[in-house]
């Protein structure tokens, strides 16, 4: 009678110790081996991305970061996908003082620290054309249009990993094109920095929609 009673008790008390020895173990399994993952939001990406003009020379990036970056452009649409973008990395010290030398000289003080520049051309008579031929007016309006899109995937992707850029106009095409040895067959579009803002850069104002789109 006694081990009836014993089991009795015991197959109603089980599923309760079933549950503290589950509850227990999910405890000490967080507690060791779950890592936390952040994910940043496609909207927090464009809402903190801006154009960088102070860096933060203590810290670096990796080629195989700057390698995941340039991937991400190859998923920017192109003009019938002739992909016209091409990339001039520069990461030695050496090269990325040689680069920032043809960049202004307001710019090189704007870039200060960034550990990354890089050269963003394309190459002619690709996008706009068919079979050889332009197709419209814009001609090889078009490979700066796609290279405009594949430069905007980079800095996107930049920003969502944590990095920021500044794309910059100003730069001496014609001693770039020696310096990397470009072809004449490529247009020297931008010089982008890459690297970490060093505090936190104002942000702009920004027009209107009622004076950028019209609905019909």
């Amino acid at each position: 009678m006694k081990c009836f009673k014993l089991n009795f008790i015991l197959a109603l008390a089980w599923p309760f110790l079933m549950l503290s020895s589950c509850s227990n173990s999910d405890t000490n399994t967080s507690n060791t081996n779950v890592s936390v993952v952040e994910s940043v939001s496609f909207d927090e990406v464009l809402m903190s991305r801006r154009s960088v003009r102070s860096y933060d020379a203590t810290k670096t990036i990796s080629e195989a970061e700057v390698r995941e970056l340039l991937i991400a452009t190859q998923e920017a649409p192109s003009w019938a996908n002739q992909q016209p973008s091409k990339y001039y990395v520069a990461m030695t010290p050496e090269m990325v003082e040689a680069v920032s030398n043809l960049v202004g000289e307001r710019n090189k003080q704007n870039i200060a620290g960034a550990p990354v520049l890089i050269v963003s051309t394309y190459e002619k008579g690709k996008s706009g054309f068919f079979r050889g031929e332009q197709t419209n007016e814009i001609g090889d309006g078009w490979g700066a249009y796609d290279n405009g899109l594949s430069n905007a995937y980079f800095i996107l992707k930049a920003r969502a990993k944590g990095f920021d850029t500044l794309i910059m106009g100003m730069r001496d095409s014609d001693e770039l094109r020696k310096l990397f040895n470009i072809s004449e067959n490529e247009e020297v579009m931008a010089v982008i920095s890459l690297g970490y803002r060093s505090g936190e850069p104002r942000q702009p104002e920004h027009r209107p929609l009622e004076e950028v789109a019209q609905f019909f």
